[in-house]
């Protein structure tokens, strides 16, 4: 099955002028929106894109990817080669294992970290370190497993270590020929450890319309195309309450934990992941709802949702609303920066800038390159790649320095004396403000991230 269908809204009992207010609704809100995609009775019945992002490309999902995850191991236990109840513990040998394992340690099964239940009084995956697997085995285990609800991003990780364990696969390759495949998500690609090990926790990229078929699987309990992929039974007890989460703040992020899923408000549940990325679905209204964002709120995109979407699957008209001509999201404007052409080195950064120069005609050029310090881990140290920033309408290029390489767009004008460069990196929520301005013989670079799990702002000074 290529792509799902599609139908207008009225043939699936939803009204047009009622989608057309979510969309505007999501349109005026404060939560950067990229695509949006529904379906009911297993038609699509929206499908929105904000120029430039597209409904075709890759998105990282973040933790969207812990759902998937999560079907891993369902398709293990329907084969008998693993149960809830097998000891962590049992999977490692002594090269992984600390010299003396806790009562806690010993005591936390395969169900604790499908829960987010392991006993850790904080999130793992930020201590993990190089060797990821004899990292979280080595941090202390406080509470009795089973007894506190953390979010435990180093907890799915340790899943996707246990599968490779069983089957000698990465997780993304166990699950090509047995869930990606049959829904025809091709593109999907993994982020792995330096163990060589998929996140599991976060690190897949699908596009929308795959994330939208991974819901509509979800919707019709594990079958797609007239067969059975994942055991209806693992989907009903992944995606129901099997842990309170109270402690949550957000209303709909104290719903309920189930196996890699959360609840949410009015009988829903989700995976979800940093920045705005969720995958919905609403058993009672026989729908599911795909949105990929640069959300700064999660839940006032769920507020929306609640407000605009649910009364339409509800059976209510739109209020009149009209959506917006077009769905785009411009790039910043204003007059072109006259630069002197001079070209200013940097020391080697996280950033991964090389130099920059600033060009008369308003143009300027960004050179990057890979090396120890960048994230840029799938290329070769000391490779580089040139970066366009012009004034006018988004330039796209690609950023070779990824693998695969990834669609980007750039902007640039001049705010007084200071060169303002943007970039936006398509596949993933992330969009880099440079702010340059030549100071002496030197150049000063405010970089500002819209999200990010880190400082938000950081300042580079040419050498």
């Amino acid at each position: 099955m290529s792509s799902l269908p599609r139908s207008t809204p009225e043939q699936q009992g939803l009204s047009t002028d009622a989608l057309d207010a979510f969309v505007a609704a999501l349109d005026a809100s404060e939560q950067e929106i990229h695509t949006v995609m529904l379906q009911r009775h297993g038609h699509v019945v929206l499908a929105e894109e904000w120029s430039p992002y597209r409904l075709q490309d890759r998105h990282l999902l973040f933790s969207v990817s812990k759902s998937f995850t999560s079907m891993g191991i369902g398709l293990l236990i329907g084969e008998g080669r693993l149960s809830l109840d097998d000891k962590v513990v049992s999977f490692f040998g002594e090269e992984d294992l600390p010299d003396k394992v806790s009562d806690n340690l010993a005591a936390m099964a395969v169900r604790h970290l499908l829960t987010m239940t392991t006993g850790h009084a904080e999130d793992t995956v930020v201590r993990l370190g190089g060797r990821a697997v004899r990292g979280f085995l080595s941090l202390e285990v406080e509470h009795e497993p089973g007894t506190v609800f953390v979010y435990n991003s180093g907890a799915t990780f340790m899943l996707s270590a246990i599968l490779q364990r069983i089957t000698g696969r990465t997780l993304l390759d166990y699950l090509r020929p047995r869930l990606f495949g049959p829904l025809g998500a091709h593109e999907a690609i993994w982020e792995q450890s330096q163990e060589g090990i998929s996140f599991g926790g976060w690190g897949l990229s699908l596009n929308t319309e795959s994330l939208a078929k991974f819901s509509q699987f979800l919707l019709q309990r594990g079958e797609w195309d007239g067969k059975q992929l994942v055991p209806a039974a693992w989907i009903d007890e992944a995606t129901k309450k099997q842990v309170p989460n109270d402690t949550e703040t957000n209303p709909d992020w104290k719903q309920g934990y189930g196996f890699q899923f959360w609840r949410a408000r009015h009988n829903a549940y989700r995976g979800d992941g940093a920045f705005g990325q969720f995958c919905l679905v609403f058993p009672d209204h026989d729908a599911t709802l795909v949105i990929t964002s640069a959300s700064p709120d999660m839940q006032a995109v769920m507020d929306i949702v609640w407000t605009h979407l649910l009364p339409a699957l509800q059976g209510e008209s739109g209020d009149g609303t009209p959506r917006p001509p077009k769905l785009e999201l411009l790039p910043p404007t204003g007059p072109a920066f006259s630069g002197d052409g001079r070209t200013y080195e940097f020391e080697p950064s996280a950033t991964g800038i090389k130099s920059i120069r600033l060009d008369p005609d308003g143009t300027g050029t960004v050179t990057l390159e890979a090396g120890p310090l960048t994230e840029y881990a799938e290329a070769p140290d000391g490779t580089t790649q040139e970066l366009v920033f012009a004034p006018g309408d988004w330039r796209e290029s690609v950023d070779e320095l990824r693998d695969p390489a990834q669609r980007v767009v750039t902007s640039a004008y001049a705010d007084g004396d200071t060169f303002v460069a943007t970039l936006r990196h398509l596949e993933t929520p992330h969009v880099v403000t440079l702010r340059c301005r030549p100071d002496g013989d030197a150049l000063q670079v405010d970089l500002r991230f819209n999200v990010s799990f880190g400082p938000l702002e950081t300042t580079l000074r040419s050498r």
